[in-house]
């Protein structure tokens, strides 16, 4: 896969279903054991809770997915908090449902509604971005070539990490791997020849909270 969305960063969402509360707790993990682990340190949190019940997916290409319905009927909870990760296409995550009966039962219906609901607000609350293979390329040009360079670098999907000035200019780019050659033959063709493009090796990268990441 060159592309997968991964949680940045965890957080927390928080639903009423007649008087029951759901408080879903998102976190990235990496191994089923980080996520075994997650699990237990929330349940720890919440002991006096009725129900701590999770899901997890784990690889590029989920290789690893589990989950625990922790005692309320079969197929109400685990699943459904499972269903809602895989269709939100987040990789590398766990999220652990903790649940407060609030004296009402929901029904299987109910109950599969308020677990689904949870882990979306969970996942709300949380950083989602984008994991990206990307290839790295350092430009160098003079002054008279580097606005056609950052034109056609503005109008790509391309991340910026730095420009340098000095008697030339330096820009380093990632851009994913698949448009690496494209916009290589562009800047190569804007600049006759003229700008010296040095590639580097490829990499994970992403974005958030404007600062650019690199895996």
């Amino acid at each position: 896969m060159e592309n997968y969305k991964i949680i940045h960063r965890g957080g927390q969402g928080e639903i009423v279903e007649k008087k029951s509360r759901f408080i879903a707790t998102v976190c990235p993990v990496m191994s089923e054991e980080e996520a075994i682990s997650f699990i237990e340190k929330t349940k720890k949190k919440y002991w006096d809770a009725r129900h701590n019940c999770h899901a997890f997916v784990i690889g590029e290409r989920n290789e690893i997915s589990r989950c625990s319905d922790d005692g309320e009927p079969s197929g109400t909870a685990g699943k459904p908090m499972l269903d809602v990760l895989l269709g939100a296409g987040v990789h590398n995550v766990c999220v652990v449902v903790t649940r407060y009966f609030g004296g009402t039962l929901l029904g299987t219906g109910g109950l599969v509604r308020a677990y689904s609901k949870a882990v979306q607000e969970g996942l709300a609350n949380s950083v989602v971005i984008e994991k990206i293979l990307s290839s790295r390329m350092e430009i160098y040009t003079d002054y008279n070539g580097i606005g056609k360079i950052q034109y056609i670098i503005g109008k790509s999907p391309a991340i910026t990490v730095k420009t340098e000035y000095t008697d030339k200019v330096s820009v380093e780019i990632l851009i994913k791997k698949e448009l690496s050659e494209s916009i290589y033959k562009e800047i190569v063709e804007a600049t006759n020849g003229k700008a010296e493009i040095v590639r580097g090796d490829d990499c994970w990268c992403g974005e958030a909270d404007g600062e650019v990441i690199i895996f």
